[in-house]
């Protein structure tokens, strides 16, 4: 009988290098998959290197414009945010990864799935969700969970112990012993010194973003115009123009990087229940975002979003931090976004420097709700007199018909 074939979520990192190597250890046969979701990489190199350890196959798939299209814009259409901060740039490549991580298990006759999710993330959930739902007869590797591996591994010192035994080459040091998760929408930093909650992040960490007190001195401006909540074309660099999906993305995210734009370091809660610290940045994401709350101000009608505010962008932010992509609330959710949308039409000026996003102004063609002669303090009369209930339902009736 042939070797049982294992689906391996590859990175090219520590944790699924030694995984890799430990998997055909105990026997298996391993077919790596590598998600091309926008970071930094060089995927040649990485699929070299899961060739050398001893992976029968490497499959390196381009899901950039998915997840721009299907994910990121979607969550920008309803402002996403976990705990009033973080924009959820994990979160939102999860169930991209894990599609495209069944397809080629079901492509190559994989019987089983792994990664490299430790036992005290978030990530094991969202995976292991979205594997289930796509494919409920797999069933999944999940080394971190294993006693027999995590006994063995008792942290990252033991893997890299570990991967200079067996030969595999790793980038991560014991000088620099952070965990990053990079994607088109962000790079996460965690673990080692990050660690202690009071521990400045060092310079050095960073990746994506220069440090806002080494940005231009001279500010950047560019406008985002939206139809029906989506970014639609960005204007930048007096005259340039972006209006395909992952080119408006892109660009946003370069305007972004190099004005120090969209740094965090926050305290979470994570859905296992424990407290995490993280240092993120997302850049393009941050700016996008922003535009889109802006004109939302102008265009929205009062109700829908204190409604959408209240449920929409509440559960949908949670959803996606829980893992639940592949769940009927997540689609009738995003029904509810589109829905909240029909009006979000129109354009935002903005402007970056040192670290900071300034709205310069912003209009719409297509919006009634905002009428400069109506709410001018220069010109006589009352839109509300709080004793007097007629004028309120004059106002109400005036916003029901526009």
């Amino acid at each position: 009988m042939g070797k049982e074939k294992v689906c391996l979520a590859y990175s090219g990192g520590l944790d699924t290098s030694c995984i890799l190597a430990w998997l055909i250890e105990k026997g298996y046969e391993v077919v790596c998959f590598m998600a091309d979701i926008g970071q930094e990489e060089d995927f040649e190199a990485a699929k070299e290197k899961a060739l050398k350890i001893g992976a029968s196959s490497v499959h390196v798939v381009d899901l950039r414009k998915e997840f721009v299209e299907k994910l990121c814009y979607p969550a920008i259409q309803c402002n996403a945010i976990y705990e009033n901060v973080y924009l959820l740039g994990t979160s939102l490549a999860r169930p991209v990864i894990a599609r495209g991580q069944i397809a080629v298990a079901e492509q190559e006759g994989c019987t089983l799935v792994s990664h490299g999710c430790t036992g005290k993330g978030n990530d094991q959930v969202r995976f292991e969700l979205a594997f289930y739902a796509l494919k409920p007869d797999v069933k999944v590797i999940a080394p971190w969970r294993l006693p027999e591996f995590y006994n063995r591994f008792a942290g990252r010192n033991d893997l890299l112990a570990y991967a200079a035994e067996v030969g595999v080459p790793v980038s991560q040091t014991k000088t620099k012993p952070w965990s990053m998760d990079e994607n088109l929408a962000h790079c996460s930093y965690e673990a080692g010194i990050l660690e202690d909650p009071d521990e400045t992040a060092p310079k050095d960490l960073w990746k994506l973003t220069i440090d806002p007190l080494d940005a231009p001195d001279t500010p950047e401006d560019f406008t985002v115009h939206f139809e029906k909540g989506l970014p639609s074309k960005l204007e930048y660099e007096g005259g340039k123009v972006a209006t395909e999906p992952l080119d408006l993305f892109l660009t946003a995210n370069a305007i972004a990087r190099r004005h120090g734009v969209g740094r965090i370091d926050i305290v979470e809660n994570r859905f296992i229940g424990l407290k995490s610290r993280g240092c993120y940045e997302t850049p393009g994401l941050t700016i996008l975002r922003s535009a889109h709350v802006d004109l939302e101000g102008l265009v929205l009608d009062k109700e829908i979003r204190a409604l959408r505010d209240q449920f929409v962008t509440f559960n949908y932010s949670k959803v996606l931090y829980n893992g639940l992509y592949f769940s009927p609330e997540r689609e009738f959710l995003e029904d509810s976004i589109t829905s909240s949308q029909k009006t979000v039409n129109g354009k935002v000026r903005c402007r970056v420097y040192k670290g900071s996003l300034i709205i310069l102004g912003r209009s719409s063609e297509t919006s009634k709700l905002y009428d400069m002669a109506e709410s001018s303090m220069d010109e006589i009369g009352t839109s509300f007199a709080p004793v007097d209930t007629t004028g309120f339902i004059s106002v109400q009736a005036i916003r029901l018909k526009k």
